[in-house]
């Protein structure tokens, strides 16, 4: 109750702050009813559903549309208040100057020009325009990003062997079934050797993963379909009625993985042939700084040898430094997701990249490399939570491994 009330009264001071925007550019008394009404209607019906929410069910999409019409506002508001509290303490000192200069004992403090409200309410239709178009368009905007990545110790017979990585689906969170078969096509359409899945194919459930199977089994690549899993992938966030209905969930999820033709590796290696030379694929289960850490690096590289060319499945990018990138057994490619590159940020190639989830992760989206170790972090297929994406696109990578190996 006490939460509730603290959250009462901070969007009330919150919206009053924000509130003072419009009222000083007009006292139309229509546009102020209408700025009431939108804002009424967003936060009365992220209210509702976080009122209802069930963790026995979890995310629905009206909660994540209710979630993202608030971030929306909520941002938006935050970037008009930014410059209101700027020019208040620009009014307050210009006010207490007034007062000790000309000895004024009303109204010393300046009234808020309209000019200043204007241009905050303008910033703040940025964000506002930008998380709307995230949420109608840029979740489904998947890009394919393409690398080449040369190894010193990549078996001659592998050069010019190509990966497609993908990463959280979450596909609980997928509503449109013809963008997400554009998305699978466009996989195919990579005509990769090999595809590889980091982890989090589910919100919560397995029954999620049910209406999608018929279109991720469609997913070819002569070499193989493996995956591995990730913190979402347990059931963990879900409320269970027993521990055997968990059991089953994951029973489930195991057998639906399987029923879509992905080999999922649960700290276990695998090996891929071609003629006399081989390369390892090594999947350990979610290992991460402040989640899960089911993954045993060891005994899923237990029947490899250091000299076999190794790509690591490993969900958390967090697990590279921790325990990947200094491995006995030689981690040449670490592939990683998990951090949605945050589903909001600024890329331009070349000149900016940028997420507030680089707060939090190291290595968030992209190539990262130490000497001639490797690791991508994908930014994920799907989105959770806030549904859409702005500037940090949904992304299939494409990787080309190349050999510089002598030839004997």
């Amino acid at each position: 109750m006490l939460r509730w009330i603290f959250i009462i009264i901070f969007f009330s001071v919150f919206e009053f702050y924000a509130f003072q925007a419009i009222k000083t550019i007009t006292n139309n008394r229509s546009i102020l009813l209408v700025y009431f009404l939108i804002v009424a209607l967003i936060l009365g019906n992220l209210t509702y559903h976080s009122l209802i929410f069930d963790r026995s069910i979890g995310f629905t999409h009206y909660f994540g549309y209710a979630l993202g019409l608030f971030l929306s506002l909520f941002v938006s508001q935050l970037c008009i208040i930014s410059f209101l509290f700027f020019e208040d303490i620009y009014r307050v000192i210009q006010g207490i100057y007034d007062y000790f200069t000309y000895n004024l004992t009303d109204d010393f403090i300046p009234e808020r020009r309209k000019f200043i409200s204007k241009i905050a309410l303008i910033t703040g239709l940025i964000p506002f325009s930008s998380l709307i178009y995230g949420m109608f368009y840029g979740r489904y905007n998947y890009k394919v990003l393409k690398y080449s990545l040369t190894f010193d110790n990549l078996p001659k017979e592998f050069d010019g062997f190509k990966i497609t990585q993908i990463s959280d689906i979450h596909c609980g969170s997928f509503d449109n079934k013809e963008k997400v078969k554009y998305g699978v096509d466009l996989i195919n359409e990579q005509k990769s050797d090999v595809i590889l899945f980091t982890g989090d194919i589910v919100n919560n459930k397995a029954s999620e993963l049910i209406p999608w199977i018929d279109i991720f089994k469609t997913l070819e690549a002569p070499s193989g379909k493996f995956s591995i899993l990730g913190n979402h992938d347990y059931g963990d966030y879900a409320n269970w009625k027993s521990i055997k209905d968990k059991e089953d969930n994951f029973n489930l999820l195991l057998k639906s993985q399987k029923e879509m033709g992905f080999e999922l590796l649960l700290n276990q290696s695998k090996y891929i042939n071609k003629e006399n030379s081989k390369i390892a694929i090594v999947g350990v289960e979610n290992w991460g700084e402040g989640f899960k850490k089911k993954g045993d690096l060891n005994l899923a590289t237990e029947k490899i040898i250091k000299e076999d060319f190794k790509i690591l499945l490993t969900h958390d990018p967090s697990h590279w430094e921790a325990e990947a990138l200094n491995h006995d057994k030689l981690i040449n490619l670490t592939l990683s997701g998990h951090t949605h590159g945050m589903q909001f940020g600024i890329e331009i190639p070349g000149i900016i990249k940028w997420s507030p989830v680089k707060w939090r992760y190291k290595q968030w989206a992209g190539i990262y490399n130490r000497g001639k170790k490797f690791l991508n972090v994908n930014r994920g297929f799907g989105y959770l939570a806030y549904p859409g994406r702005v500037g940090i696109w949904p992304e299939i990578t494409v990787i080309t491994l190349k050999s510089s190996m002598p030839t004997i």
